[in-house]
């Protein structure tokens, strides 16, 4: 049933992308994120994420510029074209299959953006695949030894995100109801999850140790988002990859139940369900189904190519292919100008690239009414309400910018700012409780970046509060939030 790489088929993908990423990667500018995980200092674990991608953001902040940021990003989107062409060729695809597999993974919406920007889903790209492959080649393959190499991505994994546990759990529980469950009945699974918890474990004993803070983390998103995420995630399925492939992916769960030859296949199916089920159950993040769902688009393209035998319906398939590639380019990648960006609905339809919009100027005016606040008495602070402001100001800011301190996930452990300090410059709206803590607050500025933009800091006030009188042990709890 196997068939070999296609290079000549697969490469011109993977080189292509590689170009649009790396030609796009200074366009607009940090993402939230990405200043934020550059500021992070160095240690095992963060409240919200395991260390790894802040390492890595330390490590490429040397060059201080976006596109040295986003190195790694395109390299796991580039890998990932390659490995889900692979599975495309595991299960019989043809050159043409291969190719429609890698075009179509590669230029989806989800996928340009996560391989433009540097976040802890960039590294998922290429991971989620790349887990389920060698699942699907110990398993179709009956060789167990392929399980190994699982743990061993697996337990890497996890100092990106604890989330690859969601993956693993779908992929058990898959073969378990759907079979062959004659593959869990090797000990190569169960050294797999040795292997998993050993590579994992100094990020696991921190996570212990400081009371499996992502947990938290993950039970903040579901409340903030749970609502949403549960109405969204449902249209999101099939914008994920994009709206002209729904019918390759749905292909794929089709052709499953449907080849006799693709019976020990089913277990993806319904691995692609169980997290899809458990998405809407935590209400986290609604693109968590993609890695798996790539999975299943690879299958797809195996059933679309074999359908293809006519001149009008390859042309057909090549059609939705290359569709869907230039929709995903505008709507994901910096080709529309910055300067007008806010005059189109892309930055509405993607929050991402909102998200790339107006540091420089953010940080600008913050730094303004910084300079421009009186403190007769004690000195000032700067409190942001987010880490994208922190990391602006972290990055944008001029030497003699006040400390900067934050309440906003992480950035909550390094304050509260010192008691000498009894006037505050706020970004974002003051509490009640806040402002009863101090003689005064008068808003003194307000955020815009001047291009139109909606994004989270557009319209926000800068308030600024003078005559500290309550402790900050009582201010910072009021200031601290997870989300």
């Amino acid at each position: 049933m196997r068939a070999r790489l296609s290079w000549k088929a697969v490469a011109p993908a993977a080189v292509t992308l590689m170009i649009s990423l790396a030609v796009t990667a200074n366009g607009y500018g940090y993402h939230r994120d990405e200043l934020y995980f550059r500021m992070l200092p160095s240690q095992w674990g963060y409240l919200d994420q395991p260390p790894l991608i802040p390492a890595l953001a330390r490590a490429l902040s040397v060059i201080d510029e976006p596109w040295a940021l986003r190195i790694p990003a395109i390299a796991c989107a580039v890998a990932a074209v390659f490995v889900i062409a692979l599975i495309a060729a595991e299960v019989g695809g043809t050159p043409f299959a291969q190719g429609l597999a890698a075009w179509g993974s590669g230029f989806g919406a989800f996928a340009l953006l996560f391989g433009h920007v540097m976040l802890t889903a960039s590294l998922d790209l290429v991971v989620w695949p790349l887990i389920a492959l060698f699942v699907i080649r110990a398993v179709v393959r009956e060789q167990p030894r392929w399980w190994l190499l699982a743990g061993l991505v697996t337990g890497l994994s996890m100092y990106n995100k604890l989330l690859v546990a969601q993956l693993v759990v779908a992929l058990v529980l898959g073969l378990l109801i759907v079979g062959p469950r004659r593959a869990l009945g090797t000990p190569h699974p169960y050294v797999a999850g040795v292997i998993a918890v050993v590579v994992g474990v100094p990020n696991l004993i921190y996570q212990a140790t400081a009371g499996w803070p992502q947990l938290s983390m993950g039970a903040a998103l579901a409340e903030s988002n749970a609502d949403e995420v549960r109405v969204l995630m449902w249209p999101f399925l099939f914008l994920l990859i994009g709206p002209p492939l729904v019918a390759f992916w749905v292909a794929g769960i089709i052709g499953v139940f449907r080849r006799p030859s693709w019976r020990n296949l089913r277990f993806i199916v319904v691995a692609l369900a169980v997290v899809v089920l458990l998405t809407f159950a935590f209400g986290a993040q609604f693109y968590y189904p993609l890695g798996i769902l790539v999975v299943v688009y690879a299958i797809g393209c195996v059933v679309v190519a074999d359908w293809a035998t006519t001149r009008g319906r390859r042309a057909l398939t090549v059609s939705a292919v290359a569709l869907n590639a230039v929709v995903s380019i505008v709507i994901s990648l910096p080709v529309v100008p910055e300067s007008v960006i806010g005059n189109t609905p892309i930055a509405g339809m993607n929050q991402a690239v909102a998200d790339q919009i107006g540091w420089p100027a953010y940080a600008a005016t913050i730094e303004e009414v910084a300079h421009g606040a009186d403190a007769s008495v004690g000195t000032i602070a700067i409190i942001t309400r987010n880490y994208g402001e922190a990391g602006a100001l972290d990055r944008f800011g001029s030497a003699d910018l006040p400390p900067v301190f934050s309440g906003h996930n992480a950035l909550a452990a390094y304050g509260p700012p010192s008691d000498a300090v009894t006037t505050v410059v706020f970004v974002g709206r003051v509490s009640d409780d806040t402002a009863a803590g101090f003689d005064a607050c008068t808003v003194e500025g307000e955020l815009d970046n001047g291009l139109n933009v909606d994004n989270e800091e557009q319209g926000v006030l800068i308030t600024v509060c003078s005559g500290r009188s309550a402790p900050w042990t009582d201010l910072w709890r009021d200031i601290t939030h997870l989300d």
